[in-house]
Order: C-alpha cells, then sequence, then structure tokens
C-alpha cells in the first residue's frame, strides 16, 4: 500500500500525465529547449544536475544516474511533466529575486515559508557542517552569503541560491531561497514552492 502523502499525490500524478500524453513534442521540445528523440519517442531533461529520459506518449523515467531524486519522487516528475506542458527556455539578466518579488509571491507566500524557509532553516541551519559536506557532493558554486550559500541549476538556465544561517543562543536557524528572474517565465507559485521542496529534500538525503 503507498503511504498517505504518495496516495494524495497520485490524483494530480495521474492529471499531468494524462496531458502529457497529449502534448505536441514538435512544440513542446524547441519551447523548452530540451531534447526530443522521435525515433525512441524520448524526451531529454536534466533537473538538478541529473538527466533524464522521459517517454511519450506513455510516461516512464529512467537516468543513468541510479541515484536520481525523480526516479522515485512524484513531485519532482510532475515538475518535469508541467514544464514540458507550460515552461519555456529563457535566460535570466543575472538578478535574484525572493519569492515574494515574483508574480504571486505574496499570496502564497505562507505555504512556501513553511514548506520551504522554514524546513530549510532547522534542516541545514542546526547541521551546517553536514550541510556543507553535502553541497560538496554536488557542482554547485558556493556564495559568501549568510554562514553558507550556494547557487544551483535547478533546470538548464534556470538557478536558485540557497543561503543557511545557522541558529545560536539568542537567533534561531535562518534561510532564504532566492531565484533567478527568469522564473515566472516557466514555473508557477505553485512549481516554485516546488522546486524548493524538492531541493531540500535532494540536500537533506545528501547529509
Amino acid at each position: 500500500m503507498p503511504n498517505v502523502e504518495n496516495h494524495k499525490e497520485m490524483v494530480p500524478f495521474e492529471h499531468y500525465v494524462g496531458l502529457y500524453a497529449n502534448l505536441d513534442p514538435g512544440e513542446a521540445a524547441p519551447r523548452c529547449g530540451v531534447q526530443y528523440d522521435p525515433a525512441a519517442q524520448r524526451f531529454k531533461m536534466r533537473l538538478f544536475y541529473v538527466d533524464y529520459e522521459l517517454t511519450w506518449p506513455v510516461f516512464s523515467i529512467r537516468s543513468d544516474d541510479k541515484d536520481g531524486f525523480a526516479l522515485s519522487n512524484l513531485p519532482a516528475q510532475m515538475l518535469l511533466i508541467r514544464y514540458l506542458l507550460e515552461g519555456r527556455k529563457s535566460l535570466g539578466t543575472g538578478t535574484f529575486l525572493p519569492y515574494r518579488e515574483m508574480p504571486w509571491g505574496e499570496v502564497y507566500l505562507k505555504p512556501f515559508t513553511g514548506r520551504c524557509l522554514n524546513r530549510a532553516a532547522f534542516t541545514f541551519g542546526v547541521h551546517l557542517g553536514r550541510f556543507q559536506k553535502a553541497m560538496e557532493t554536488l557542482p554547485a558554486v558556493k556564495l559568501d552569503r549568510g554562514d553558507a550559500s550556494y547557487q544551483l541549476e535547478v533546470m538548464p538556465g534556470y538557478d536558485v541560491r540557497l543561503i543557511v544561517w545557522e541558529g545560536d543562543d539568542e537567533f534561531p536557524p535562518n534561510s532564504q531561497i532566492l531565484f533567478s528572474d527568469n522564473f515566472p517565465q516557466a514555473f508557477s507559485a505553485e512549481d516554485r514552492t516546488v522546486v524548493g521542496d524538492i531541493l531540500i529534500s535532494d540536500i537533506k538525503r545528501r547529509m
């Protein structure tokens, strides 16, 4: 039996799989800047430095990296599908924005804060050394903000910056996630929350 969380995730997952079966790969691939092999009927996509192949029209996912997080994580798979359905290739200007400064950010700030900012703070800020060691396993760019910070690629052209402050006797741990300013071109407010959630889960398992 699937656990309760996976059971709840299956309903939207099956919805998006249905939409995915009806998309036009010839239109989706150039719009999203991904490769599509008509002979093999497969999209090639990258998520957090791992390359995946998605079969179409019947969805399945594989990767040469057997540790790829999206192989077993439904929200990550839905994010890939939604990007093919609604996303598009774009480049940022080099500016990074907090969640609240992007479209609908103020409306959905509370769930983003709970699912992402608070979770990152109390997952990484109380285990800073383990967090930094885990980040060294990724080709992330180390930054000099907060007590530990890194820039990571979500998908080609889309980057996030994860900043963590360690807690002490006076202040609790804190975190911030900044998104490259082109994120609204491809990711809804809910998708941006999913990006943060997946990122935290992937790093947590590396710890």
